[in-house]
């Protein structure tokens, strides 16, 4: 009986790795990317909230399988994080008062994607991909020595336009994309006052791709 138990179990394993693709033929590759996040989609109260500026610094990081010759999918995600201070508005026109009370956002979008490359088996390979998720977005506050929290997930969708150069297991690439997440906030505070309520926008990212060559 153990005797005919390991005879299955070995011929289970050749036909698994008959059917299944060699590890050198399959086109896997990880992507590391980092670089700079504007939260166009809520522009006046991100500058309002963050002094000025509506972004910073992002990183994320995404896996993809090549399905065919041109089209792959894959998951991904990315990071943002930014503090700043709550603010008083009294109209979308008016003056902003900052408070001084320490206000941190941050974003974490985590996504499918579905994407096409043009001239596959080229040095430069430009790209397109679309996706959707959920992302993460929390507030933290702090006022008089008492901190609140507030964490909600929101559907979430992105298009991405790129193009990675090399042909090796290492790849680099430049991407720029566009991200919506509506209906985050506006509920109240200056996003309500500016009539924002979603916290995507435009990110561009440098890319370190490793994987399978082509």
């Amino acid at each position: 009986m153990r005797h005919a138990a390991r005879r299955a179990t070995g011929i289970a394993a050749l036909l698994a790795l008959g059917a299944a693709p060699s590890a050198s033929s399959a086109d896997i590759s990880v992507a590391l990317d980092g670089g700079y996040f504007s939260m166009t989609n809520a522009r006046n109260s991100a500058k309002a909230v963050f002094g000025g500026s509506g972004g910073g610094p992002t990183v994320g990081a995404s896996v993809v399988l090549g399905v065919g010759r041109s089209f792959f999918v894959g998951a991904g995600g990315r990071y943002f994080q930014k503090t700043g201070e709550r603010v008083f508005v009294a109209d979308a026109n008016g003056p902003v008062f900052r408070l001084g009370h320490p206000l941190k956002v941050r974003t974490v979008p985590v996504y499918g994607l579905l994407g096409f490359r043009y001239s596959p088996d080229a040095t430069l390979v430009p790209y397109v991909s679309v996706g959707a998720g959920v992302t993460s977005y929390r507030e933290e506050s702090t006022v008089g020595g008492i901190t609140e929290t507030l964490t909600q997930s929101k559907f979430s969708g992105q298009v991405a336009l790129g193009a990675d150069y090399g042909r090796g297991p290492v790849r680099f690439g430049l991407e720029a994309n566009y991200s919506t997440v509506p209906n985050t906030i506006g509920l109240g505070g200056v996003s309500k006052v500016y009539g924002e309520s979603d916290v995507g926008g435009f990110a561009i990212v440098a890319r370190v791709v490793l994987g399978s060559s082509r």
